[in-house]
């Protein structure tokens, strides 16, 4: 599509700005590894914090902003708890849907999930 329009490419403006603010470089630099978005897509995010949706298939307690927990798992590793799942099926299915969903977020990240029972309930962590 043409530029112009709101199918037409636009670089993802949360990929770079992100990158650079990780690199401590400035909007514009030329060796921020960029990604094309729809142009549309890309002019609705304005100021407005990127969110990505949980499933409403998923059966969760308590679950956390996947974005900015992504962000802190991407800059300092560890481990980051999402939510809390009342059986070890709803668990491994919250995991996986997780670890799909993230690996496309951030590519370069490796998660392995970690659930681990307690009280009754399920915690669903995903450590880098």
């Amino acid at each position: 599509m043409s530029v112009n329009d709101d199918r037409g490419p636009s670089v993802d403006a949360r990929m770079t700005d992100r990158k650079a603010k990780k690199k401590g470089k400035s909007k514009g630099s030329t060796d921020l590894h960029e990604r094309l978005a729809h142009r549309g897509c890309n002019t609705g995010k304005g100021n407005i914090a990127a969110v990505v949706a949980w499933n409403e298939q998923l059966f969760t307690i308590d679950p956390v902003a996947i974005i900015a927990t992504v962000d802190r798992l991407a800059a300092k590793g560890g481990r980051e708890i999402f939510c809390r799942c009342p059986t070890a099926a709803d668990a491994d299915t919250t995991a996986a849907w997780l670890i799909d969903r993230i690996s496309r977020l951030e590519p370069g990240l490796t998660l392995t999930s970690d659930i681990q029972e307690g009280g009754g309930q399920y915690l669903v962590a995903l450590r880098a």
